[in-house]
């Protein structure tokens, strides 16, 4: 084994701190493992970034917490996956558990709107910026050289693009298909070159702790793994299935209840799915919340740590490589796209705006300055805004 940069303990600290203070939602969560991981530190290899990110977007579940347990994985195997997995989610849990307490407790959070006002804007330039970074690195610089050379994979990106801000849905069979034909372009398999061999495709009072219902943590228990294992993409994606489920069909929350669970997923670090855990507490209380976070990321820990020994000892092969680079230019143009419908509904006005462009500039420019701070005073700034309009 080649000789690491960093120990197991290194590598979960990471992904704890990660958990703790990454704002910003999957777009930037993915922009922060590569800026961190393979920029500064170089823990990673940009070709090992990239199969993270494919085999992430390929598997159902949450992206950004496939990717984290794929890098843990690199090097460490499953106990790697098993750290990286838990350190990353578990902050974000124990702050929408304890959310989900002061919800109980006061029957709502009227004050997290005014918050989100803020944090929903700045959030827009932190994953714009994350993006644009993304599409340098995985895409092409901008210039029409760069354009020239890789001018399939900007159509695969674009593509992408639209197809996400129009649909509001990552599209799994898109991402395979920009694969296989830039494997096809790039580099065709002995199968593709000569047709004759086929190919095989396949706690306290008033908080309602402990107060839950036996049976319907069965319920709850049996939609969020449907929810992990079958919803592609982002966290974004799994928004309207969460929807049609704890609203429409099972009634366990009201309109204004489900808003506030995604409102909390935005304004807390680390994967917007841990909205579940939020959920899952307003349900059936800290039973309902662990259950649900469990049953929620447990297909993708179990997709990513069967599926990377294989992905990984194939993808030296050029064909493969070929086919990580198709679907990477498709996967950031998908997250570009998800950016674009996040400001549709977080910048509803010139405060908003003017929030998303100062965060993206104080990022470009003042070096000193991280995300927390970011956030910190844009949630300040919102209140602020919210009391005088």
């Amino acid at each position: 084994m080649e000789n690491r940069k960093y120990t197991l303990k290194d590598l979960t600290l990471y992904f704890l701190k990660l958990g703790t203070w990454g704002f910003g939602g999957p777009v930037a969560l993915v922009g922060y493992m590569h800026r961190d991981l393979v920029e500064q530190k170089g823990w990673l290899t940009e070709e090992e970034y990239k199969e993270g990110l494919a085999l992430a977007q390929l598997a159902p579940g949450p992206l950004a917490a496939q990717l984290g347990i794929y890098i843990g994985y690199v090097h460490y195997g499953l106990l790697g996956a098993t750290f990286t997995g838990l350190a990353f989610v578990l902050p974000s849990f124990v702050m929408v558990v304890l959310l989900g307490m002061l919800y109980r407790l006061y029957s709502g959070l009227t004050w997290m709107r005014e918050v989100f006002y803020g944090v929903g804007a700045a959030v827009i330039g932190i994953i714009a910026i994350s993006a644009y970074k993304l599409t340098l690195k995985s895409v092409g610089k901008l210039n029409f050289q760069a354009i020239r050379a890789n001018w399939l994979l900007w159509l695969f990106y674009l593509v992408a693009v639209v197809i996400t801000v129009v649909t509001e849905q990552e599209q799994i069979l898109l991402f395979i298909g920009c694969g296989l034909v830039y494997m096809g372009v790039k580099a065709p398999p002995l199968w593709l070159k000569r047709p004759r061999t086929l190919p095989v495709v396949f706690l306290l009072a008033g908080t309602g702790f402990w107060q839950y219902s036996k049976i319907r943590l069965i319920d709850i228990g049996l939609f969020f793994l449907k929810a992990g294992a079958f919803v592609f993409g982002s966290g974004l994606a799994i928004v309207p299935f969460l929807h049609a489920g704890v609203v429409n069909d099972y009634h366990w929350l009201t309109e204004n209840q489900f808003v506030d669970a995604v409102a909390v997923a935005m304004i807390t670090p680390g994967p917007v799915v841990i909205t579940v855990g939020f959920i899952g507490y307003l349900v059936d209380g800290f039973p309902g919340a662990a259950v649900a976070a469990l049953a929620t990321f447990l297909p993708c820990f179990l997709f990513t740590v069967v599926l990377a020994p294989f992905f990984k000892k194939i993808a030296r092969n050029s064909s493969i490589k070929a086919f990580v680079d198709g679907i990477t230019a498709a996967v950031i143009g998908a997250l570009v796209g998800s950016v674009i419908i996040i400001a549709t509904r977080s910048i509803i006005d010139i405060p908003t705006a003017l929030l998303a462009i100062g965060s993206g500039l104080a990022l470009i420019y003042v070096k000193k300055i991280q995300e927390p701070h970011l956030i910190a005073i844009a949630a300040i700034l919102g209140i602020l805004i919210k009391s005088v309009l």
